[in-house]
């Protein structure tokens, strides 16, 4: 079993930068690679950034060239520093690790844009 922590959302202006952080505890040696979700209100959760520890990093479309993914292999963390916010970046931020038998959850932090 695997538990995720997740910490570092708030709100923020427009143009502003916030540091996700998550945290992975109990059988961390089972994972591999770590997401950042999102969920917008009324809309899909959508993916955000991928980090496999030892292997490439991504993010999607949407947010390149303001947000970055890093991670920390020993502790099985994970980052998202978000800079250049705009309102559409308001969501839920989720933390996920998919593993060879199971996806894992973070209970999600709240990521607010607002003038």
């Amino acid at each position: 079993q695997v538990q995720l922590v997740e910490s570092g959302g708030g709100s923020v202006q427009p143009g502003g930068s916030l540091r996700l952080s998550c945290t992975a505890s109990g059988d961390i040696f089972s994972i591999n690679t770590m997401q950042w979700y999102r969920q917008p209100p009324g809309k899909e959760r959508e993916l955000v950034a991928t980090i496999t520890f030892g292997g490439p990093s991504s993010v999607e479309d949407s947010v390149m060239g303001r947000f970055t993914i890093s991670g920390d292999a020993i502790r099985r963390a994970v980052f998202l520093e978000m800079g250049s916010l705009k309102l559409e970046d308001t969501a839920v931020y989720y933390c996920n690790a998919p593993t060879w038998n199971k996806q894992y959850w973070g209970q999600g932090t709240q990521v607010t844009v607002s003038s």
